[in-house]
C-alpha cells in the first residue's frame, strides 16, 4: 500500500496565514517579556538602592544599545498587550470567523507598529 503523504516539504513555500503569525508573535513577545522582567527588576532595583545608583541607572540609559534593548522590551510589550485583548475579546465569542480573525490579527499588526514607533520616538 502506497502512502499518499509528502516526502519532502519545503519550508519555504509554505506560507502561514496572519492569524498564526499573530498567535506565534504572541507566544514569542510573552517570552521576551519574561526575559526582560529581569532585566527591569534590575534596573528597578539598582536605581532605588541609592542616589548613586539612581545616577547609574540614568547614565546607562543614555547608551544607544540600552535604549535599543529598552524599546525591543517596550515593542513586546505592546504587541503583547494588544494580542493578549484580541484574545480576549475572541474568548467573549466576538471576531471568531475567518474573515474577522483575519481582520483583528491585521489591525494587531498595524497598531503595534504605531506603539512601536511611539515608543521609539520616546526613547530617542
Amino acid at each position: 500500500m502506497k502512502k499518499q503523504r509528502p516526502v519532502h516539504l519545503d519550508l519555504q513555500t509554505i506560507r502561514f496565514p496572519a492569524t498564526a503569525i499573530a498567535s506565534i508573535l504572541h507566544r514569542i513577545s510573552g517570552v521576551i517579556m519574561l526575559f526582560a522582567i529581569g532585566i527591569l527588576l534590575w534596573l528597578l532595583n539598582t536605581s532605588l538602592s541609592s542616589s548613586d545608583g539612581f545616577a547609574e541607572v540614568i547614565a546607562m540609559m543614555q547608551a544607544p544599545i540600552v535604549k535599543l534593548m529598552l524599546w525591543g522590551i517596550l515593542t513586546a510589550l505592546g504587541y503583547h498587550l494588544l494580542a493578549g485583548i484580541r484574545h480576549l475579546v475572541m474568548e467573549l465569542g466576538e471576531g471568531e470567523e475567518l474573515s474577522a480573525g483575519l481582520m483583528s490579527a491585521k489591525l494587531t499588526f498595524v497598531l503595534a507598529i504605531l506603539l512601536s514607533i511611539i515608543a521609539g520616538f520616546w526613547l530617542w
